[in-house]
């Protein structure tokens, strides 16, 4: 039997349909404490994430409750399920399977995983979220820092910017009607590939950023690539936003970025394209340089009647949040009265 695996993302689900998706590879580097390595070790888990080699073309079946659908990987083994799904399942997070069980050329490939799928509340708020430099502090505008940073530093030396997470728990109770933790559901875009998944969903947890679905950029599978990371047309980013607004048009979007790279002008496309479906735009100052340009572009969103907030420190954010009703009910858990930022 020719050994493969399911690499599996979380999902996402509204009343109709179900979006999940995932790659077929020949091995999946495991063990969470590869993330916690230090030194060479570590580098060398990264640079074996970016050696994964991908299998094309195998039929994967998805299980959920009674839904049974197929599909086929696409070349470079990436393959993804948008599927209708009427079930009646309650608001949260919920578990799907898929398999794979076929031959090929006297091969028979045969592998099994799980991963969760969102379905959110009726009254929640959609969170769109930029990931290096938003939360991440990445360097991103610096090649070479940024490969340097990747390379030497595991999870749990990285480090998310001062507040921002106390910011991003508070928007998870964030509700029109009924403030609740993990009510609302957050997607983490980003130009950072596939291949990083793993090391961003650990990031998160260890930091206790709020559980997301992500979007992510091409797997890479070559160390030719690799030096490439993160780099390239955002152009994609863009799309996924569209495709995610376009999927829940009952919810009112927060979109979170920073002005290293390309996040005021995809995020003003994204106001323009879809005015009421978007609550806020939120983007942090990472240099003096982008501050004119960034500063134009968040006009122009607030022209279309959304409110913005460009900051160097998540304070302000979080005041904003407050100030402006987006957070109805302050839980004490996330902030107590003595830390409230100053108006």
């Amino acid at each position: 039997m020719k050994r493969c695996d399911l690499k599996l993302y979380r999902g996402y689900a509204n009343k109709k349909e179900l979006v999940v998706f995932g790659h077929v590879v020949k091995k999946y580097p495991s063990g969470d404490r590869k993330y916690t390595r230090s030194g060479f070790r570590y580098a060398r888990t990264i640079i074996e994430l970016f050696s994964i080699k991908t299998i094309p073309f195998l039929n994967v079946t998805l299980r959920v409750g009674d839904l049974v659908a197929q599909t086929q990987a696409e070349e470079d083994g990436y393959f993804r399920f948008q599927v209708p799904f009427e079930q009646e399942i309650p608001s949260g997070w919920h578990t799907y399977e898929v398999s794979v069980d076929e031959e090929v050329d006297g091969k028979k490939y045969k592998a099994s995983s799980t991963e969760e799928f969102f379905l959110p509340y009726k009254t929640s708020y959609g969170l769109i979220s930029d990931i290096d430099d938003t939360f991440l502090i990445s360097h991103s505008r610096r090649s070479f820092k940024k490969l340097f940073v990747l390379l030497s530093k595991n999870v749990q030396a990285r480090k998310p910017f001062d507040d921002v997470v106390r910011h991003y728990k508070l928007l998870s109770f964030a509700s029109r009607t009924h403030p609740q933790k993990e009510n609302n559901i957050f997607f983490y875009v980003s130009s950072s590939e596939w291949n990083l998944y793993d090391m961003i969903v650990r990031f998160a947890e260890l930091n206790g950023l709020p559980k997301a679905v992500l979007k992510l950029k091409k797997l890479k599978s070559g160390l030719d690539d690799f030096v490439m990371t993160g780099s390239g047309s955002h152009l994609h980013k863009l799309r996924k936003i569209h495709n995610i607004i376009s999927f829940y048009p009952e919810l009112q979007f927060i979109l979170l970025g920073d002005d290293s790279q390309k996040d005021p002008e995809i995020y003003e496309e994204a106001c323009r394209t879809f005015p009421t479906n978007i609550r806020a735009v939120y983007i942090r100052q990472t240099r003096k340089r982008a501050r004119p340009l960034t500063a134009t572009l968040l006009n122009n969103i607030q022209q279309l009647g959304i409110d913005t907030c460009y900051f160097s420190h998540s304070n302000k954010a979080i005041a904003h949040s407050l100030e402006n009703g987006i957070v109805i009910e302050v839980p004490l858990e996330v902030i107590s009265p003595e830390n409230l930022p100053e108006s």
